[in-house]
């Protein structure tokens, strides 16, 4: 059993690592080619339909996870940039990472690859125009931003190598503790337990998946390959999802840091914003 464990393990893992590496490079070598400039002036001006969807451009260039879109948060506010697409872009940063979202084509397939793409921008961008037009803008601290700065992004090989090398540091590890933890449900938990507890007939598993993602804090990188192993065992695909866009898109410790920059109002309707848009999503894969 631990045998068969460990070669899902090395098996998992190798398949990561290569999509890993070979994407991240791919990706870091684009940057030099995308127009920062232009995409902030789209946020910045009056015309919402074009500011958001120039927010989820610029959350999906920008490969963050929960924490580290926070400072760059602060410095789009320090701008002057409307509240709302400030709030789509806080939404859809953390669960719109190129990278994870081609790992996920790859490993989930690209069906459900597409639906989560198109769910999280829809709700995105609907909760935080929303969000503006209920005027919650009166709940954001005046806060000075430091530790921020904005670097002109230029082609070069050794950069792509270099920020591959970034992200290989602060992400590949969790895809690693996915792939063991995948790799222990595979070898070690039976298929008839997980398919008969968290199979398809048990909606109300849904929005349980999308409160408890919170706390939980598996970051996308991380649940990819968890994903893989409970669908193969038979959970079923709407509290997976749920589970995944809560914990990548309110973990615990954005929580904490977006208290020092938002009201308790604030800080307590995006997290519910966020649980609601994971159960709703967790619904439609449902239904899938």
């Amino acid at each position: 059993m631990w045998g068969e464990t460990l070669r899902s393990f090395f098996e998992i893992a190798l398949e990561l690592t290569v999509l890993f590496v070979f994407i991240s490079f791919a990706i870091s070598a684009l940057q030099g080619f995308i127009p920062y400039e232009k995409i902030e002036k789209l946020i910045s001006g009056r015309n919402k339909a074009w500011g958001a969807a120039a927010a989820i451009v610029f959350a999906f260039i920008t490969p963050f996870c929960s924490c580290s879109t926070i400072p760059v948060v602060v410095n789009m506010l320090k701008k002057k940039m409307p509240f709302g697409i400030v709030m789509i872009f806080l939404f859809a940063s953390p669960v719109l990472d190129p990278t994870i979202l081609t790992i996920m084509g790859v490993v989930l397939g690209w069906k459900v690859t597409l639906i989560y793409t198109l769910v999280t921008v829809f709700f995105s961008i609907t909760v935080g125009l929303i969000l503006e037009a209920l005027g919650f803008e009166k709940y954001v601290k005046n806060v000075m931003m430091s530790g921020y700065s904005e670097e002109e992004k230029k082609f070069s090989l050794k950069g792509a190598m270099k920020e591959t090398l970034q992200l290989i540091r602060s992400v590949y590890p969790y895809l690693i503790i996915g792939a063991a933890v995948g790799a222990v449900i595979h070898g070690l938990v039976p298929t008839e337990w997980i398919s008969g507890f968290f199979g398809r007939d048990h909606w109300w598993l849904i929005p349980i998946a999308a409160i408890i993602g919170v706390p939980l804090y598996i970051r996308l990188s991380s649940m990819i390959p968890i994903s893989q192993i409970l669908i193969l065992k038979g959970m079923a695909l709407g509290p997976v999802m749920a589970m995944m866009i809560s914990s990548a898109g309110a973990s615990l410790p954005e929580v904490v840091l977006l208290k020092s920059i938002f009201k308790k109002e604030l800080v307590f309707i995006f997290v519910l914003s966020v649980i609601s848009m994971s159960t709703v999503s967790g619904f439609i894969f449902y239904l899938v």
